[in-house]
């Protein structure tokens, strides 16, 4: 197990990506980009290749005119040479290829020969499966009867979510990769992983002497995870009628990011340690132990016709491709308990929903207040100090701070320190993409999912959907462009807390100004 070295200007080494789904949304959008990027930055030596796998047909010359258009319209860099995006566009192959067809494997594997030969590639292959998860195991089978895997270099999986559909599914897909791939060789891909800021969670916490040692139940009245967005369910009405909040966010993005919060100090800087930390996290959520008890704790909402900006938007129930009498939630709102030294009793409030007013994904930490009856407390309203680290779409930290109205006699006002990572001249952050491409062509594992994360919150995650079961129809509903049901402003009120606003958020909900 090596150490985690650092990858700022490591180059990947030579190896062929394959990428399935090739002609596809999340290929076009993220992966094409990312793979410039990482040329652009000189993270990706002339050693490599990537082939694109899909059923439709393609010339290897439409395939680049493809890769062109998708570079134009989503990267952060831009083709401004074009001598060096030709020798770029080279290094591009298209196989189309029926899935299912054995031989269609073998001839992928000669075309796969004369790449590696052609680039000097020493039998290093990724497989990227930007397909459905019913896929991966046949595809894997395939992979391996095809010959595929018998280069000399190694071979890495990587596959994106949803990992299975429950803990059941996703141990029957584990067990047919398994039977192709080693534990080690799968990269489970949360690209939630690969943002800057929350790999920054890392650092905020453990690199400072003023948060570390405050950052525990002694201190920390309660955290808020807020993932909102402000679309529908676009064209994907039929997956999100049989995913719903819960399993599309839920297990994976919510969880992954209350264990970035949470987790212990790794003893070393190894992947498998800090892996370690965020299961043992997963392991200490309290499960909820009845129907009840997840009615109490958890909310589920489903969005109605409403309007944003003016604008009239339809309610799920008249999305494209959903069933018009479909429960599936579009919201849900939990309170989530860490039982273990560090954490018991402080409430992790976790949030996610479509068609909110804001698209924003946030971690606030509040702590807890000054006492009320001595000193500054008697005659004055203390606020709570606040860490707020935002992810997504703006990057960056601001804190919060009660200090005297300059002016004034003793007047006390909230303030904000801010450090605006989005904001700085220059600054061009890495998409997730490029960062977790390169990490698992370069075999850090580190901010991929290990199986026993993702089966320890599928168990945590199927309790609640197994209780919404019984009683399909409670569900709770929010005008589209507002902020959830009235259930979830009321799960904090129960604690004395509340939801603290977002950035972006109308002036009018804010109840502290910032400097």
């Amino acid at each position: 197990m090596a150490e985690i070295q650092n990858l700022e200007s490591l180059q990947t080494p030579g190896a062929v990506f394959f990428i399935f789904g090739a002609t596809g949304d999340l290929a076009r959008r993220k992966l094409y980009p990312a793979i410039y990027s990482l040329y652009t930055e000189g993270k990706l030596a002339e050693d490599f290749a990537v082939i694109g796998v899909a059923r439709r047909p393609r010339s290897h010359e439409e395939f680049r005119e493809d890769i062109y258009r998708s570079i134009k319209e989503f990267c952060r860099y831009k083709v401004e040479d074009t001598a060096k995006w030709t020798q770029f566009a080279e290094h591009f192959s298209y196989k189309s290829l029926d899935i299912n067809n054995i031989d269609g494997y073998r001839e992928l594997r000669e075309l796969t020969e004369t790449v590696e030969a052609r680039f000097d590639i020493p039998g290093n292959r990724m497989f990227y499966l930007a397909l459905a998860p019913e896929l991966f195991g046949s595809v894997s089978f395939n992979l391996q009867k095809g010959g595929m895997l018998s280069s000399a270099g190694w071979h890495r999986l990587v596959i994106e979510k949803p990992f299975g559909y429950d803990l059941l599914s996703a141990q029957k897909l584990n067990e047919e990769l398994n039977q192709v791939f080693k534990e080690e060789e799968i990269y489970r891909i949360d690209h939630y992983l690969g943002k800057e800021m929350v790999q920054n969670i890392e650092v905020i916490r453990f690199a400072n002497a003023f948060f570390e040692p405050l950052w525990n139940n002694k201190h920390i009245a309660n955290i808020q995870i807020t993932l909102s967005e402000t679309v529908g369910v676009e064209e994907r009405g039929g997956y999100y009628d049989h995913s719903g909040a819960l399993r599309d966010m839920g297990q994976n993005h919510m969880l992954q990011m209350l264990t970035m919060i949470a987790m212990e100090a790794p003893s070393r800087l190894f992947p498998e340690d800090i892996r370690d930390e965020k299961v043992k996290v997963l392991r200490s959520l309290r499960p909820y132990s009845s129907p009840l008890e997840v009615a109490e704790n958890v909310v589920r909402g489903q969005y109605t016709q409403g309007e944003s900006k003016g604008k009239s938007l339809p309610g799920y129930r008249q999305e494209d491709k959903v069933a018009p009498d479909s429960n599936t939630e579009t919201y849900f709102a939990a309170k989530v308990l860490v039982d273990n030294f560090r954490w018991a009793g402080v409430p992790f409030y976790i949030r996610t929903g479509k068609r909110l007013p804001v698209k924003t994904t946030e971690v606030v930490v509040e702590f807890k207040q000054m006492p009320t009856n001595v000193y500054l407390g008697q005659k004055h309203t203390l606020e709570p100090n606040l860490l707020v680290i935002r992810v997504n779409p703006m990057e960056g930290i601001y804190i919060k701070i009660n200090a005297k109205k300059p002016g004034s006699e003793s007047q006390i006002q909230p303030l904000a320190m801010e450090f605006c990572q989005s904001c700085q001249v220059g600054i061009n952050s890495p998409e997730a993409y490029e960062r977790l491409i390169h990490d698992a062509a370069n075999g850090d594992s580190t901010y991929f999912t290990r199986w026993d994360e993702v089966a320890t919150a599928w168990a945590f995650v199927d309790r609640i959907a197994a209780a919404w079961g019984q009683t399909p129809s409670d569900i709770s509903s929010y005008p589209a462009g507002s902020w959830g049901p009235k259930e979830a402003d009321e799960l904090l009120a129960k604690d004395g807390f509340h939801w603290w606003p977002v950035n972006g958020q109308e002036e009018d909900d804010v109840v502290w100004t910032k400097s």
